[in-house]
């Protein structure tokens, strides 16, 4: 009598639950699959079709110069600010001040206001080792810029570091870069710091 009320109460039970939940069988509509079909169909014919030699202006206007960190411009159409804002702001910071005992100030810097020559070779071949800057000892690296930047980029910052933070040195010519980097092709490291660059008048 027991098992058949248990029966009963089961029964019962199951009639207010829901069926399992199964997944039917839902085709991709035939419009869907039409238009995968004529966009995969025009995807290949314009890969086989289109011209491997358009005109650079229809790409992103650099030409192979550009790629080659080379100024396709005369000196004063180069942005001096620019060039300083996206190599040299990270270590010498906006207000020229540098990081104290890491990197070195241009601001009111002897190095700055120095030979415009020098000034620029060690923008080229970069600096390794203590220097000594305004009487302070700086023991970080400066890289070398020789294969980034052009001559005409880096007199464009070398003229607006000179320019910058109470600075007040002459600009820098193009051909004082040039003739900068011709005397030290021959370098194969940065400069020794103190030891190979002597003072900033020297």
């Amino acid at each position: 009598m027991t098992d058949s009320r248990e029966d009963r109460h089961a029964s019962v039970a199951r009639t207010r639950e829901f069926q399992d939940p199964h997944e039917n069988r839902i085709p991709i509509p035939r419009l869907v699959l039409a238009m995968v079909a004529v966009l995969v169909a025009w995807g290949g014919w314009y890969i086989a079709t289109a011209p491997i030699d358009q005109p650079s202006a229809l790409g992103d206007r650099r030409t192979e110069a550009d790629l080659h960190g080379q100024p396709k411009v005369a000196d004063h159409a180069v942005d001096g600010a620019a060039v300083y804002q996206s190599r040299c702001v990270a270590c010498h910071q906006a207000t020229g001040q540098g990081l104290p005992g890491v990197f070195p100030p241009l601001a009111g810097s002897d190095w700055v206001a120095g030979r415009d020559a020098r000034l620029a070779q060690i923008v080229l071949r970069g600096v390794t080792g203590k220097l000594t800057v305004n009487g302070t000892a700086y023991n970080g690296a400066m890289p070398a810029f020789a294969d980034q930047l052009g001559d005409a980029e880096i007199a464009a910052v070398l003229t607006h570091v000179r320019s910058q933070w109470g600075n007040a040195a002459p600009a820098v010519t193009t051909a004082t870069v040039a003739a900068a980097r011709s005397d030290t092709a021959a370098m194969k490291a940065p400069f020794d710091g103190d030891t190979a660059l002597g003072t900033p008048g020297g």
